[in-house]
């Protein structure tokens, strides 16, 4: 007798069918997996077999053929344990499934019969529900996020009896059903603000231009000088997250199996902060089961690397790739995954090994080889890349003192807002969503300069020896700037603020 029960697998940031074949057949008990499992799921016949004698029924006799169709595509996880044990049971005619063919089904089983939660839950469903699925059965911790598709019946499962009595129309379950515009009601309360912070109005000043254009940013300053304070602050003034925004950076984070029961979606701009020693498959992604990596869960946030001449040179590079092109791509001999990486990389350092190299009260003890050895381990290319290199300075004993507030986040989040707005109507319909992001035809048709800015440029070139990309770099924050200034041309004072964002092309000239 044969049966078929569908389930999925996740590839990269896609589902795809899962066709489970079980056949038995007269002989010495005993099971085969075929169609290149890995280990955990060879290892279902175990947890399948305990499932089910714990929950009352027999595990049936015979020799059974497990196959996982299609058999050229490697399937990992525990995911498919719900739906082969439903199958032996309908094998063995111990039930009888009359709705198989509506409904896919997900979920690890433990050894009581119990359904726990899996990973790639949203991006399956997603998936699955373009294919034509209307129904899907998941353990009861993912039933939140799968619901986030609308228009798919999502039935949560908690125990394997429950989805065996539902499944023979024994047992009415509801479908389950979430309300996405409470979820961005919720958690919008950052619990920072920047008006904790005490002075450095020209930085602040300069990472609301970087989150008016999505621009990448360098902070540089002693020890103590206020650089992690004031990079914490930077989501509290980025533009929330839209509905499609939200979902895609849910995905990412279903995949890694970083939701829990209580946070279905991610509806805040996500801000990574991972440590100096992370390796460079921990930063851009891969393993021996490819995940996303710090980049990709940044993806549409911040992605926030402190003591960044401490990182390892290759960690390093290999950030130059998915700054310049927003998505990792990440090749092994079975397959090649892409996942989006478009991410605000804000980056804080110290000046010198000692941090006091710009300190005006205390003496640095670095030699000047030493300092160059420190500034050496990050490549030019790479800072190129990065757009506003701004210098955080030793507060003064007044500024720290002074019990008046700063600027509130919300009111610098309102320019930052008028000037995305004016950046959506500009690039509508082009896949382009912020000026950081513009391709060289775009900079070309929106970038004009009046006179004295044109001329200003010129010298700036001349002066500080601009590559290509620093030049590009230049238009691009200006456009920003014009835009914070409600200006359709680019002036010379835009030019102008735009270039003193440039400090390392000055120093390196």
């Amino acid at each position: 007798m044969l049966v078929k029960i569908n389930s999925a697998a996740l590839q990269g940031l896609d589902g795809y069918l899962i066709e489970i074949e079980i056949d038995a057949q007269r002989g010495l008990p005993g099971q085969s997996i075929v169609g290149l499992p890995d280990a955990a799921v060879k290892e279902s016949r175990d947890r399948v077999r305990a499932a089910l004698e714990n929950s009352g029924y027999e595990h049936p006799a015979g020799y059974f053929t497990i196959n996982l169709a299609p058999a050229d595509t490697k399937k990992e996880g525990p995911l498919f344990d719900l739906p082969i044990a439903i199958g032996m049971l309908a094998v063995s005619e111990q039930i009888k499934i009359q709705q198989e063919h509506d409904y896919f089904a997900l979920g690890e089983l433990s050894l009581d019969g119990g359904v726990r939660n899996v990973t790639g839950v949203l991006p399956i469903c997603i998936s699955l529900w373009q294919k034509g699925f209307k129904a899907v059965l998941v353990p009861r911790a993912n039933a939140d996020e799968a619901a986030l598709v609308e228009g798919l019946k999502v039935f949560p499962i908690n125990s394997l009896k429950e989805a065996v009595e539902f499944l023979g129309a024994k047992r009415e379950i509801m479908p389950h059903r979430i309300d996405i515009a409470k979820l961005f009601q919720q958690e919008q309360e950052f619990g920072c603000d920047f008006a904790d912070v005490k002075g450095q109005g020209q930085v602040k000043r300069g990472l609301e231009v970087a989150a008016a254009g999505g621009h990448n940013v360098l902070l540089v300053g002693s020890p103590g000088s206020g650089k992690t304070m004031l990079a914490r602050r930077l989501p509290t003034i980025l533009p929330p997250l839209s509905l499609a925004e939200a979902l895609e950076v849910t995905k990412l984070y279903s995949i890694n199996g970083m939701l829990s029961g209580r946070k279905a979606l991610v509806t805040k701009r996500p801000f990574r902060s991972p440590h100096h020693t992370t390796s460079d498959v921990g930063i851009i992604g891969g393993g021996r089961i490819p995940r996303p990596g710090e980049v990709s869960l940044a993806h549409l946030g911040v992605l926030f690397l402190d003591e960044f001449p401490e990182f390892e040179r290759k960690v390093l590079e290999v950030l130059r790739q998915p700054l310049e092109d927003g998505h990792v791509t990440i090749s092994r001999a079975h397959s090649t995954l892409t996942y989006p990486a478009q991410f605000m990389l804000v980056a804080a350092m110290n000046p010198c090994p000692c941090g006091n190299y710009l300190d005006p009260v205390k003496t640095c003890g670095c030699s000047p080889a030493l300092v160059q050895r420190y500034w050496g381990k990050m490549s030019g290319p790479l800072l190129d890349r990065i757009d506003l290199h701004i210098e955080v300075p030793r507060l003064k004993q007044d500024e720290l003192t002074n019990q008046a507030e700063g600027e509130a986040s919300a009111k610098i989040k309102e320019r930052v807002m008028a000037a995305r707005r004016v950046q959506q109507r500009r690039f509508a319909g082009s896949g382009v969503y912020c000026n950081a992001q513009m391709r060289p035809r775009q900079v070309r048709e929106y970038c004009i300069l009046e006179n004295e800015a044109q001329k200003l440029l010129k010298a700036a070139i001349l002066h500080l020896q601009l590559s290509g990309r620093s030049y590009d770099r230049i238009l691009k924050l200006a456009r920003t700037i014009a835009d914070l200034d409600s200006s359709e041309i680019i002036k010379a004072h835009h030019v102008a603020e735009a270039t003193q964002y440039r400090n390392l092309d000055r120093e390196r000239r």
